[in-house]
């Protein structure tokens, strides 16, 4: 790191402020100015004076952070891409499989933008995906092919030491290339903010671990893109499309008869998909045939999402978890309407299923793969919608099922604490992710105002 013997230390400056007043020690390192807000007097006297004892010592100051060499952190004898690998093995065992894979991108991102130089050897794609299967994946990183140790060699020696993060341009650089595509377009706002978070983390990690001294990532207002979890309306599925999409997938010739019960499972009762592919057929209590009653019961305790085997700690493709947002052994219950009830129970039959086998089984009998349904979706839409509703967000992905289940009971006046039950959610998750898709109330709500308006209309004082 660059240093100087240049260096003027300035008068304390104090700010008065309405709620507080704060105290700023300025000091110039060869003509850059550099500022430490503290909040009290004895604190910036207690900084300035360290100042001035190094500078008398006739110690260097960094051209970077402006600090004397004493105060200087470990960062300049630590690379980054080590400390990486270090980050990413702590991570792994408290971590499921989709956080392990959204940490590596994102440490393979802030690599690529933290290197000396960028590789004239090997594709950028190649250096890329060394990274992220194998740097910053635990288990196979021993494991790497010979040209993916050789990339990972050459990351090593060019990646620039933890020091870079307390250069604030370099800081801007790394935000800037988290917040980009490959193809340098800008990414969605969720996963800018899914990229900062996981950067604060490992920054908070190197401070734990005095690498760093501080947390040099931008907080407080506009420091993230602002998301919203509100559902668009536009992706709802009328029952008069629910009906044409789900009876094409249905006279599907490969698999359709199996494929039908588990997108009506998800329209008419609302599950997360991953939560259908792991029920089992003793989780739906079905009446039978004879019945008066056709209500039926749905428990689910258990979701199977799709990872990739290289993420996982069983290698399978699947990860097994509890519910989301719940306890690990925590279940809930959902009932199941005399349709659904009559869908469910013709599979169970025509497919010879036993209590114990999964109730939505792949061809062979194996966990319904995702790849799978999501084809079969993708081409029913193809088929059912106009030009004009395909081109749209309407049902575009199969979890815009689980988005019409739950606006239509919100709508048919079913209380929110009731239908977040049933969901799996919180009731404010609930209401905010749903309240613009609620309607066919207003009217009614219109008569509830005038009801309570306490003046009196023109022509009416007595």
């Amino acid at each position: 790191m660059k240093t100087s013997y240049d260096v003027r230390i300035w008068k304390t400056l104090i700010y008065k402020g309405a709620r507080k007043t704060t105290y700023t020690v300025r000091w110039v390192v060869a003509g850059n100015v550099y500022r430490q807000p503290l909040a009290t007097a004895a604190l910036a006297d207690s900084f300035r004076s360290d100042l001035m004892s190094a500078m008398r010592r006739g110690e260097g100051f960094s051209c970077v952070n402006g600090l004397p060499t004493s105060q200087q952190s470990a960062a300049g004898g630590v690379t980054w891409y080590g400390f990486a690998i270090r980050f990413a093995d702590a991570q792994w065992e408290r971590t499921a499989g989709n956080s392990r894979k959204n940490t590596s991108k994102a440490l393979m991102t802030a690599t690529v933008a933290l290197l000396r130089r960028q590789p004239t050897r090997f594709a950028a794609i190649d250096v890329r995906r060394a990274l992220r299967e194998y740097a910053f994946n635990t288990p196979r990183r021993e494991s790497a092919p010979r040209e993916v140790l050789a990339i990972l060699k050459w990351v090593e020696r060019n990646s620039l030491t933890m020091a870079a993060w307390e250069d604030p341009a370099k800081v801007e650089e790394v935000l800037k290339a988290l917040g980009r595509k490959l193809d340098g377009t800008p990414a969605a706002a969720s996963s800018v903010k899914r990229n900062r978070r996981i950067m604060n983390v490992a920054m908070e990690y190197a401070v734990k671990h005095r690498i760093l001294q501080a947390n040099p990532l931008p907080k407080g207002k506009g420091a993230a893109p602002k998301t919203s979890s509100a559902v668009d309306k536009r992706c709802l599925v009328n029952p008069t499309q629910a009906r044409a999409l789900l009876g094409w997938v249905r006279q599907r010739p490969r698999g359709g008869r199996r494929l039908h019960p588990f997108f009506a499972i998800i329209y008419l009762a609302g599950p997360r998909p991953e939560e259908a592919i792991a029920m089992r057929v003793r989780d739906a209590t079905l009446p039978g045939e004879e019945a008066e009653d056709q209500w039926g019961e749905l428990l689910f305790h258990t979701a199977q999402p799709e990872v990739g085997k290289q993420w996982t700690d069983s290698g399978e493709i699947h990860e097994e978890r509890g519910l989301k947002g719940r306890a690990a052994d925590d279940t809930r219950t959902v009932p199941c309407r005399p349709s659904l009830t009559k869908i469910l129970r013709e599979h169970i039959k025509s497919e010879g299923l036993e209590p114990g086998d999964l109730l939505f089984p792949g061809e062979r009998g194996e966990m319904l793969a995702g790849s799978v349904y999501r084809r079969a979706w993708r081409t029913a839409r193809e088929k059912v919608l106009t030009p004009d509703e395909h081109a749209s967000p309407l049902g575009r992905r199969v979890y815009d099922l689980r988005h019409t289940c739950l606006t239509t009971w919100l709508n048919q006046g079913i209380p929110p604490a009731q239908v977040a039950e049933w969901a799996g959610n919180s009731v404010p998750v609930l209401l905010a992710t749903y309240a613009r898709c609620i309607s066919g109330q207003l009217t009614e709500l219109k008569k509830r105002i005038e009801k309570g308006d306490a003046l009196a209309t023109p022509g009416e004082e007595g």
